[in-house]
């Protein structure tokens, strides 16, 4: 293969050789967008120079997650640290937490960085301003991926199968209390995310099509991951419903369930929730929990990093846009 050229470079990033070598050399009067685009080339054609300091970070991916003390965006920054560490030093990847209670603040800081971005990646609530501010950086032209749930089904998503997720749970408890006639109830955080409704969804059709005539399920209720509320809404439910065998946990809180659940083992209600954590862990091996869906948040980070690389042409390997397959934990496989 021909050795890159200082003009294959210019060619590619549609600037002259000029402001290549200027790049290049750190002089500086370059336009941020220019700069960006000569280090893509550089790094897309394999240029083999060594970049000046002050170009660090240049190519900024921007990722915005909510919700940082809960477990599993805990894994999810994490991996995401893990994998910023690992690239090259001309990109950056920036995390940013916004608050999912407040869907204005949330679309002023996605149509407002702080700095200049070349890529977002974002865990976008389901509101109308929110999903539009997110179409709007779309617009722009900078790749935009939406993580673990997908409120703008025509951009990029990565994450696992919700619909499926919400069937597979209802799948097992279907399955497994066969033999039992009773009610099943549901919580999840609110409508706010997709992908907690499409769980729902996923779970009410599978029962509907193919459950057991003898089971009913009776209702959904909104806890926004709050341990008071979850026990305040569940502990009634069961309360009008003794009948009631099981329980779907949707959302992302599972300590409210657990203390109501804790105190009904004769009952031996079948529990299915989300997401491998510490206290997951122990609720399975306490056989208080059957089941645990994990959407494994650490192979979702590392794909839209790959899918946003590659969309900024700096990777040439394929990325799967196949949802990312969620693994079903029991007491025996942990």
């Amino acid at each position: 293969m021909a050795k890159k050229t200082l003009k294959d470079v210019a060619d590619a990033a549609g600037v002259g050789t000029a402001t290549v070598e200027r790049v290049l050399n750190g002089r500086g009067g370059v336009r941020p967008e220019t700069v960006e685009k000569v280090l893509v080339a550089v790094r897309k054609l394999g240029y083999g120079r060594t970049l000046p300091e002050p170009h660090r970070g240049v190519i900024r991916i921007e990722v915005i997650l909510v919700r940082p003390e809960t477990s599993f965006y805990s894994r999810m920054n994490e991996a995401f640290e893990r994998i910023a560490a690992s690239l090259d030093h001309s990109i950056a990847v920036h995390r940013t937490f916004a608050r999912e209670n407040d869907p204005a603040d949330f679309a002023r800081i996605v149509a407002n960085p702080k700095l200049r971005r070349s890529a977002l990646i974002v865990v976008a609530p389901d509101h109308p301003d929110v999903v539009e501010s997110v179409r709007k950086a779309a617009s722009l032209g900078i790749p935009v991926v939406q993580i673990m749930t997908r409120p703008a089904p025509e951009l990029p998503y990565v994450g696992i199968d919700n619909y499926a997720a919400g069937r597979t749970a209802a799948h097992y408890m279907s399955q497994m209390l066969s033999a039992r006639a009773g009610a099943f109830v549901a919580l999840c955080h609110s409508g706010a995310y997709e992908n907690h409704k499409e769980r729902i969804r996923g779970f009410s059709t599978y029962l509907a099509e193919q459950g057991n005539p003898a089971h009913r399920f009776t209702e959904v209720m909104f806890d926004r991951d709050d341990e008071h509320d979850a026990m305040e809404l569940l502990g009634k439910a069961l309360a009008r419903d003794p009948d009631t065998i099981g329980v779907y946990s949707a959302g992302g809180d599972n300590k409210g369930v657990a203390k109501v659940l804790s105190g009904r083992v004769r009952d031996r209600i079948f529990w299915v929730g989300h997401e491998l954590t510490d206290q997951t862990r122990r609720y399975l091996r306490q056989r208080l929990m059957a089941i645990v869906l994990d959407q494994a948040p650490e192979i979702q980070a590392r794909r839209s990093i790959d899918l946003t690389l590659k969309c900024l042409g700096l990777m040439d390997v394929e990325v799967s846009t196949e949802p990312v397959r969620f693994l079903t934990v029991t007491s025996e496989n942990l």
